[in-house]
């Protein structure tokens, strides 16, 4: 049973925008499915009808999905022509989870990946990477929602996705760390996924469910390879913190690949089987008797792996969906 947050304004920190409500609420639970980003080397190669423009993309896979997980706006601020032309390109009822800028995720941060005005003012250690003061990440966030705004004003905004770095634990960090940054966001739908495996096991695993729900935000629910590594977070969390969105991310289940992999599609080269899918249905089905939605992303994002999962899966949960070729055929 969800309780009532302490903090009825979630928390003290003023919003960056009035609320503007989602309108596209689902009352029973609607699963969407989609990929961590449209445009990766694989899907290119694989999946794109062949020499498609890159104009194109988003166009053609919203044609097979009503989701996608925007990851470029983890490396760069994007500008909001950029989000203009992304509405555009996408039905009225699609929908763009936005990843944050790693600057709010404990990562170490390097100048370049901020934009020009904010990198002339920010301070750098010896290795060029960015010291992260309340005034930057203020400063970044407000640029970063320019962008945001534009998805949210035409009905296409999901939720702002958290990834934190796996540096972030238990052992030298505090939840309330994360305080500002959901004040700030206490308007927008904020997903947060925990990438130390330490915030979910034992005793601490109550404590990072009580402080997301308190603060109203959706806790990251994972599939992930069968692995005590601390960077592995565990698999059979299943937890709703927001009865308006439930959120599950598929890394896949190579578990020497996540753990050492030296690139994104190395670490997540994995490709779910028959067996699998119909796995992560039944657990899609059951994320989605307590929430409104339910987001279903597939990140294991070598090759055309996740594509061609997330069509799978659709397909397991009854949904109609168009074949993976420029046709009007149905499955």
């Amino acid at each position: 049973m969800l309780r009532k947050s302490k903090n009825p304004h979630w928390t003290d920190g003023s919003s960056l925008l009035s609320p503007t409500p989602r309108l596209r609420w689902c009352v029973g639970g609607k699963v969407l499915v989609g990929t961590a980003s449209w445009s990766d080397p694989g899907f290119v190669e694989r999946w794109y009808p062949k020499k498609m423009p890159a104009g194109e993309r988003l166009g053609w896979y919203a044609q097979h999905f009503e989701l996608v997980e925007v990851n470029s706006t983890f490396y760069s601020v994007p500008e909001p022509r950029l989000a203009e032309r992304w509405c555009a390109a996408t039905p009225d009822d699609f929908t763009f989870d936005v990843k944050l800028h790693q600057l709010f995720s404990f990562h170490a941060t390097p100048a370049k990946l901020l934009p020009s005005d904010l990198q002339r003012r920010a301070e750098t250690d010896a290795r060029g990477n960015v010291k992260s003061t309340p005034d930057l990440r203020e400063a970044l966030l407000k640029s970063f929602v320019r962008a945001t705004s534009i998805l949210r004003k035409a009905g296409k905004l999901g939720v702002l996705l958290l990834q934190l770095s796996p540096a972030f634990s238990p052992r030298k960090h505090q939840l309330s760390e994360l305080e500002p940054l959901i004040g700030m966001l206490s308007d927008y739908d904020l997903a947060i996924e925990f990438r130390n495996r330490n915030w979910a096991v034992g005793d601490q695993l109550e404590s990072t469910i009580d402080f997301v729900r308190e603060h109203r935000a959706i806790f990251v629910n994972v599939d992930t390879p069968a692995s005590d590594h601390f960077t592995v977070m565990p698999s059979d969390v299943d937890e709703v913190t927001n009865p308006k969105i439930a959120y599950l991310r598929l890394h896949g289940r190579n578990a020497k690949a996540y753990t050492t992999g030296k690139t994104v599609a190395a670490r997540f080269d994995y490709d779910y089987d028959d067996n699998e899918i119909a796995e992560v249905a039944k657990r899609s089905k059951k994320l989605a008797e307590e929430a409104r939605e339910s987001h279903v992303i597939f990140n294991n994002n070598n090759l055309d792996y996740a594509p061609r999962a997330a069509l799978r899966l659709r397909k397991a949960l009854g949904q109609i969906v168009r074949t993976p070729a420029q046709t009007l055929e149905l499955f």
